[in-house]
């Protein structure tokens, strides 16, 4: 299980302008720091997340876009070696001042055309990262013997030990 610690958000995105006239694109780059985010005791990220910020103003509901890139350095699930890698996601979101009726999960509500970026992209970051780390598809891991990597030597050890709380239920198979 992952535990999430982060940092006080800082970005407001004003979108008074792109809600009040139709047509109206906002651009933007911005620099996310997440460099005090700890996932599963570790601060995997090194540096800045990039984010490129779109938001347009279609029929009275604004779409947003969020490109982001950033490079994420974490110890493999499997065998322990340190691997960085570099993420891209982009994510979209439906913008509205105000929802009638029933809450909407389609929909973020901005009553006073302000939105909090770095809460929303910490959040979609947080959810679209890989459940397991590997430091390639194929990792063979550790073995369970000797602790060997097994993608870096080959050990002689007898893998095929029977666990014993099962012994019992072997011995009544033979």
């Amino acid at each position: 299980m992952s535990d999430f610690c982060c940092g006080v958000s800082e970005m407001l995105l004003d979108l008074r302008s792109v809600f009040l006239n139709e047509d109206f694109v906002l651009q933007e780059t911005y620099a996310f720091d997440m460099t005090d985010t700890v996932i599963d005791g570790i601060k995997p990220f090194g540096s800045d997340v990039t984010v490129e910020i779109r938001a347009e103003n279609r029929a009275g509901i604004v779409r947003l876009f969020l490109a982001t890139a950033f490079d994420l350095t974490k110890p493999c699930d499997r065998c322990g070696t340190e691997v960085t890698r570099g993420f891209h996601y982009d994510f979209e979101h439906y913008l509205v001042v105000s929802l009638s009726g029933d809450q909407n999960d389609d929909y973020i509500e901005t009553p006073d055309y302000t939105l909090d970026i770095d809460e929303l992209l910490r959040s979609d970051i947080l959810l679209e990262l890989p459940l397991k780390y590997l430091c390639r598809e194929d990792c063979k891991g550790l073995c369970p013997v000797c602790g060997a990597n097994r993608n870096e030597v080959q050990c002689n050890c007898a893998v095929k030990s029977v666990d014993p709380r099962l012994e019992a239920l072997r011995q009544f198979m033979n």
